[in-house]
C-alpha cells in the first residue's frame, strides 16, 4: 500500500514527460469534435493545441479517452480541418486563465480573452478554469443581505450573500434587461466592502452584448464589472467554457482577493443546449429531452461553485438566468436547476403583458435563504412578518380574480373589492418599477406597508400588535 503514491506519482511525471508530443492526422471529424488514435495516455480536460493545415492553432480539451482513441473538443470548431492535414499536440495540463484584480472593467469572450481592444491584462495567477472543489466543512452559512434595488427580490425573495438563486424567465421577457439592473445597484449594504460583479452570457445577440455593455458603461459601474461574453455566432462549444472561466475570476477576486463576488450567468440554457449538441455527437444515450444524463451533475459543477469558505472573507454568490422552453417551469433545465439551487425567481408572461416590470411572480418565487438573512440588525424587525403577510394577502388575490372571473367583480363582497384594490397596488406599485430606479430596503418595506393599508388592519393575521401600531397607515 505504501508505494501507491509513488506509483500515482511516477505516472503522473511520465505523463508530463509525453505532454507536447504531436501527432499528424486524425481519424474523424464530427462537428467540433476529433477523434484521434493510437496515443500515449492523456487525461480528462487536458489542453489541445490542433495545428491546421496553414499553421495556425486552435485550442481544444480532452472530452473522453481510452486505450484506443481520443475525443478532443474543438473551442473554435473545425471548419477548415483535414484528416490527413492537422496536427494535435497535448499539452500535459488543463485549460488555465490567467487572473487578476486588472480584469474588472474590461470585456472578454467567452475563452477569457480580450475584446475590447485593449491589451490582456497581465496575469497574477493561472487557475485551471475547472476550479477546485470546496469541502463541504470549510463552508460558512450565507447570512448577509445583499440589496439588488429591486422590491420583488429585496422584500419577498431576498438574496443572501453566498447564495446561488436563479431566475427562470421565458423567450421574450425581460430577464437581459433584469440582470444588467441587478448588475448596476447590487450593494452590501453596512459599511464599505470591495464588491465586484463577473458578469457571464452565453449565446446572446449582437445587439444584447452591445446593451450590457453600453448599460455598464453609462451608469458608472464598469470599473467593477468583468464581462465574458460567447455571442450567438461563436462556436457554440465556447459557452461550455464560458461559465467556468467567468467563475475562475470569480473566485480569485473572492478567495484571495478578499472580494464579495456577484456572478450572473445568462443564459444558461444555451450552455445546456450546446451540452446536448456535443452529447449528440459523442452518440451517448440520450435521456430527457435529448439532454445527457450527466446533466445535473454538470450544472452541479457549476452552481456549487459559489459560497463562503472558512478562512476567507470574500464570497461568491451565483445569479443563474435560464429561459423556460414554451415557459415549462417542469422542463429539464429548470427542474434540475431547482434541486441544486436555494430558491428560484420566476418571471410571469401574464405580468409582462399588462406591462409589470420585472414580471416577478408572487407565488411560484422563493429564496430558501432569505429568513436567514433578513430581520433585525440585517434589514428591519418587520421584515420577515411583513413578507408573509405579503404573500398570504397575494395568495388570496389570486382566488379572488378567480372568482370574480366566473361571477363577475360588481357580484363580489366589500373585503373581496378591497382585496382587489390591494392586489393592484402590489403590482403596479410594489413589484413594478422602472428599470433604473433603484429602492433601499427601507423604501420597500415602507411600500409594503402602504399595499397592506388596502386591507382592514384585522385581516393581517401574520404580522404583529407592534408593528401594526408602528407601521400600519404611518407611510
Amino acid at each position: 500500500m505504501s508505494d501507491a503514491p509513488n506509483n500515482a506519482l511516477q505516472s503522473d511525471q511520465a505523463r508530463r514527460l509525453e505532454s507536447g508530443r504531436e501527432y499528424i492526422g486524425v481519424q474523424r471529424i464530427e462537428g467540433p469534435l476529433l477523434f484521434v488514435e493510437n496515443t500515449h495516455p492523456v487525461g480528462y480536460r487536458e489542453l489541445v493545441e490542433c495545428v491546421t493545415p496553414d499553421g495556425g492553432v486552435r485550442l481544444g480539451t480532452v472530452l473522453d479517452t481510452s486505450d484506443k482513441s481520443v475525443l478532443v473538443q474543438v473551442f473554435d470548431g473545425t471548419s477548415g480541418l483535414t484528416l490527413p492535414g492537422t496536427r494535435v499536440r497535448f499539452r500535459g495540463e488543463p485549460l488555465v486563465l490567467p487572473v487578476s484584480a486588472q480584469m474588472l472593467g474590461r470585456v472578454f469572450n467567452g475563452l477569457g480573452e480580450p475584446i475590447d481592444g485593449g491589451p490582456a491584462p497581465v496575469g497574477t495567477a493561472d487557475l485551471d478554469i475547472n476550479g477546485r472543489p470546496i469541502n463541504p466543512t470549510s463552508r460558512r452559512y450565507p447570512r448577509d443581505f445583499i440589496q439588488t434595488g429591486i422590491s420583488a427580490i429585496d422584500g419577498m425573495n431576498t438574496l443572501i450573500r453566498g447564495q446561488k438563486l436563479p431566475i427562470f424567465s421565458g423567450n421574450g421577457l425581460p430577464h437581459n434587461q433584469a440582470a444588467a439592473q441587478i448588475a448596476r445597484q447590487a450593494k452590501i449594504r453596512g459599511g464599505k466592502s470591495d464588491f465586484a460583479v463577473v458578469f457571464a452570457a452565453m449565446g446572446v445577440k449582437h445587439d444584447v452584448a452591445q446593451y450590457f455593455v453600453r448599460s455598464f458603461e453609462e451608469s458608472g459601474v464598469q470599473d467593477q464589472v468583468a464581462l465574458f461574453l460567447s455571442l450567438a455566432d461563436d462556436p457554440s462549444i465556447e459557452r461550455l467554457i464560458t461559465p467556468r472561466a467567468a467563475l475562475t475570476l470569480a473566485e480569485y477576486l473572492a478567495f484571495q482577493k478578499e472580494m464579495h463576488v456577484l456572478v450572473i450567468l445568462t443564459d444558461m440554457t444555451n450552455y445546456c443546449e450546446s451540452l446536448r449538441e456535443i452529447s449528440t455527437l459523442r452518440g451517448e444515450i440520450p435521456s430527457r429531452k435529448g439532454y445527457p444524463g450527466y446533466l445535473y451533475s454538470d450544472l452541479a459543477e457549476i452552481f456549487e461553485r459559489s459560497g463562503m469558505v472558512e478562512g476567507s472573507t470574500g464570497s461568491i454568490t451565483q445569479l443563474p438566468i435560464l429561459t423556460m422552453p414554451n415557459d415549462d417551469i417542469s422542463h429539464p433545465v429548470p427542474d434540475l436547476t431547482g434541486y441544486i439551487t436555494e430558491g428560484q425567481i420566476v418571471f410571469e408572461r401574464d405580468m409582462y403583458n399588462r406591462a409589470i416590470y420585472p414580471p416577478i411572480a408572487g407565488l411560484p418565487s422563493l429564496s430558501r435563504l432569505m429568513k436567514d438573512g433578513i430581520g433585525a440588525e440585517r434589514t428591519r424587525e418587520d421584515h420577515p412578518h411583513l413578507a408573509s403577510q405579503l404573500f398570504a394577502a397575494y395568495s388570496y388575490v389570486k382566488d379572488v380574480r378567480n372568482l370574480a372571473s366566473v361571477i363577475g367583480e360588481e357580484e363580489l363582497t366589500p373585503l373581496d373589492q378591497q382585496y382587489l384594490e390591494f392586489g393592484e397596488f402590489f403590482e403596479r406599485k410594489f413589484i413594478s418599477q422602472n428599470d433604473h430606479e433603484e429602492r433601499t430596503i427601507e423604501q420597500t418595506l415602507d411600500l409594503g406597508w402602504d399595499a397592506l393599508a388596502k386591507l382592514p388592519a384585522e385581516e393581517l393575521h401574520r404580522v404583529t400588535q407592534e408593528e401594526i401600531d408602528t407601521y400600519y397607515g404611518s407611510t
